[in-house]
């Protein structure tokens, strides 16, 4: 007898693609499915069994992983007889006391401060949605718990504790605390949540519990490309496709702003871009570190450190670090100005949707490799708050790591500013968006097990 399939636990939506700009059909999805888009293959939705809740408990754990992260002792290292305890708020503070400001507000940032507001938010928000009578602004407090989700930085943070821990071994002896573990289960469990949640679940929620930005129109059981009216727009907080009110641009669910694209993108990324290049040569000129050994040393740029763990004969380490510090932001900006390039001397092309794919394909590993740079940030603060031993070793990070930090933040808003959809409207691939009346509908989204 065949097994029966698992009954579907949402509904069919309309849904603009944040990749292409198709708009398209969203089947009815049960657990553990992923839709993808038919044209560009973005992933529109990921199904989960009980997704709240798993996503709380798993929540939860994060926030106490987080803090013993930030209260038990990180490292014990000791040389010539002299031990030295710190945990992670060493870093930042010792920055300070360097003058480099900026980057200890910028480790603070993606290490402790974007973290802890992403857990709180997100707790809050579930727990509301549980209650009886919800607690105010939902909506808002999901929506600023996601976004900033994107500078929550602890799994780059592990590698660059695991680099830092690499390079002491020839001049200190250590001793790794119980932060390091808790870190190392915190990157594992933050994975794990972000898997078990569906964030169109809890949108769907809030919007059932009736807390929502402005009343919602009707929305047929059955959507169809041929309901979609002149104006509709698919809402980049939450994903409805709505048609902005007269004087009230904003999503009617989550209260974002409404816009067909994505305002002054082009002109935005391009500014970013020049300034994350003209910053990227300091950032390699510079120095980043300075190693001080009985009151002998030098100051050593990037290339200089990645020719030094070469010299040591550390190969994976090396590559490693050459790779996360040098060819990753000269990627993303040779990728970014490819696309720019793609969107202003684009043309209408009727055999261009291969080529189209691949470059919405460059856009999300863009967006997602650029974090991965601030290893080497995390490292620097890390070993100059570890190695602090007066006249026999001393580590004092450089004003080049304060450059290539820029770099790294700049190439990040260089890519949220950029809009890929717009490569495919100057391929000509959305002249008609949505679809005019009367022409036939395009096959929905598909359906795929979750990976």
């Amino acid at each position: 007898m065949a097994k029966a399939s698992p009954a579907p636990v949402t509904r069919a939506q309309l849904q603009e693609c944040p990749g292409c700009g198709l708009f398209q059909v969203v089947p009815p999805m049960a657990p553990n499915l992923r839709c993808v888009c038919q044209r560009c293959g973005t992933a529109l939705r990921l199904t989960r069994a009980d997704p709240l809740n798993h996503h709380l408990a798993l929540t939860f754990a994060c926030l106490v992983l987080f803090a013993v992260l930030w209260l038990a002792m990180l490292m014990k290292v000791s040389t010539a007889g002299i031990v030295h305890e710190t945990s992670l708020e060493s870093g930042p503070v010792e920055l300070v006391k360097h003058g480099l400001w900026p980057l200890a507000i910028a480790v603070a940032f993606t290490t402790a401060i974007a973290p802890l507001i992403k857990f709180l938010g997100t707790i809050y928000v579930l727990i509301g949605l549980r209650m009886s009578i919800l607690p105010p602004n939902l909506r808002g407090i999901f929506l600023i718990s996601r976004k900033i989700g994107l500078w929550s930085m602890l799994e780059v943070l592990l590698l660059g504790v695991f680099v830092a821990y690499t390079k002491l071994g020839d001049l200190v002896t250590i001793e790794l605390g119980a932060a390091v573990y808790a870190l190392a289960a915190l990157t594992v469990v933050i994975v794990w949540a972000e898997l078990a949640l569906d964030p169109q679940a809890v949108w769907e929620e809030i919007e059932r519990r009736g807390q929502t930005h402005a009343p919602l129109p009707p929305r047929a059981d059955t959507p169809s490309l041929l309901q979609l009216r002149p104006g509709s727009v698919g809402c980049e907080g939450c994903g409805l496709v709505s048609v902005p009110a007269d004087g009230d641009g904003h999503c009617p669910r989550c209260g974002s702003a409404l816009h067909g694209r994505k305002p002054g993108s082009i002109s935005r990324t391009w500014a970013l871009v020049i300034a994350a290049a003209v910053l990227y040569v300091p950032a390699n000129v510079y120095p980043v570190l300075t190693v001080i050994q009985l009151g002998a040393g030098q100051p050593s740029t990037i290339m200089g450190g990645v020719e030094e763990l070469l010299a040591s004969q550390m190969y994976p380490l090396a590559l490693l670090v050459f790779f996360a510090s040098i060819l990753v932001p000269m990627f993303k900006l040779i990728a970014l100005v490819a696309m720019l390039l793609a969107v202003q001397l684009g043309r209408p092309d009727a055999g261009a949707g291969v080529l189209l794919r691949e470059r919405t394909m460059l856009y999300y590993v863009v967006a997602w490799i650029g974090r991965w740079s601030m290893v080497d940030i995390f490292m620097e603060s890390l070993l100059g708050a570890l190695v602090q031993f007066g006249n026999a070793v001393t580590i004092e990070p450089g004003i080049g790591a304060l450059a290539f930090c820029a770099v790294v933040f700049i190439t990040i808003f260089a890519a949220e500013s950029f809009d890929p959809r717009l490569m495919w409207d100057a391929a000509g691939r959305n002249a008609h968006r949505p679809l005019p009346a009367g022409e036939p509908a395009g096959p929905a989204a598909s359906a795929e097990p979750a990976r």
